[in-house]
């Protein structure tokens, strides 16, 4: 019986896979012949996580990630992989993150190259344990726990008074940084610091008939975006933080005494924060508030 040539190249295609996976499988079993469930680290236990269960559509070998390494096979105590993870040997940043991206390649992950991290020569597994769970993506605050064992100066800011609810998991790291790279500085999710604000402070965008510049250029002007002991996350409490721009020369330097006190004017002043009248301070639409106090 004839066999057409579509069917003959569906066939030879097929064996071709097939041994291709036999080779895997023999790598495989190659490398489970040193690398036992005792060994250190324990690399059986890729087989809980996306990477080596077929039920999290993984199934990745160890040949995907470390290469074929065939001198490492013939000589494993004086020879590194192809590409290694540590501890005994360690690969370059670049070599180890090459290894990821060559599956890890989607939207999230293109701006990798010239990202913070990437030019401070971190990899991957500097976050990432591919061998175990949880791998990090979807798992916010344990994302949040990894950035912040590098970055203590902002874990100590969000133990302050005024913060954004990180502990409480309300908000992420993530939410505002992008760590495989951003668009905007310190690798925000967006181009400025005001879109990366305006994401949730939506009530702040504007525009506004009557709008106060500052506001409008640069949200970090006025606030702290990690932790602040000013409420609402300001750099300093009124009316010091309005007076680094505004000078005081419409107002009485000094508060009013309480036998002077006559109107509400004189109260707000008695209060001696400029947030008492003009209470519309990120703009305002009224027709009437050109001094953002309506």
């Amino acid at each position: 019986m004839a066999v057409s040539r579509q069917s003959l190249s569906f066939i030879c295609s097929g064996l071709l896979l097939a041994l291709l996976g036999a080779f895997t499988r023999a790598d495989e079993a190659m490398c489970l012949d040193c690398h036992d469930p005792d060994s250190e680290p324990a690399m059986h236990a890729i087989a809980n996580t996306v990477h080596g269960s077929l039920d999290g559509g993984g199934a990745a070998t160890c040949v995907a990630c470390h290469g074929p390494s065939t001198d490492h096979q013939d000589d494993p105590e004086e020879v590194a992989p192809g590409v290694s993870f540590g501890p005994k040997w360690t690969s370059s940043a670049e070599a180890r993150s090459a290894s990821c991206q060559s599956c890890h390649s989607g939207n999230d992950q293109m701006l990798w190259v010239g990202s913070a991290h990437q030019q401070d020569n971190l990899s991957c597994d500097a976050c990432h344990n591919p061998h175990q769970q949880p791998l990090l993506a979807g798992r916010e605050q344990a994302a949040d726990a990894v950035c912040l064992e590098c970055h203590t100066q902002v874990r100590s800011q969000l133990h302050l008074p005024s913060r954004h609810p990180i502990a409480e998991g309300k908000t992420s790291c993530t939410d505002c940084h992008n760590p495989h790279g951003g668009l905007g500085h310190a690798d925000l999710r967006q181009v400025s610091l005001n879109d990366n604000c305006f994401t949730c402070h939506q009530d702040k965008r504007g525009p506004f008939l009557w709008e106060h510049p500052p506001a409008a250029e640069d949200c970090a002007l006025c606030h702290q975006p990690h932790g602040s002991v000013n409420e609402p996350l300001l750099n300093a409490r009124g009316p010091a933080l309005c007076q680094q721009c505004h000078a005081a020369a419409f107002h009485p330097s000094q508060p009013y005494s309480s036998e002077s006190l006559g109107g509400s004017a004189n109260q707000n002043m008695l209060g001696k924060n400029c947030l008492n009248c003009h209470s519309q301070i990120h703009g305002s639409n009224h027709p009437s508030g050109a001094r953002l106090t309506r």
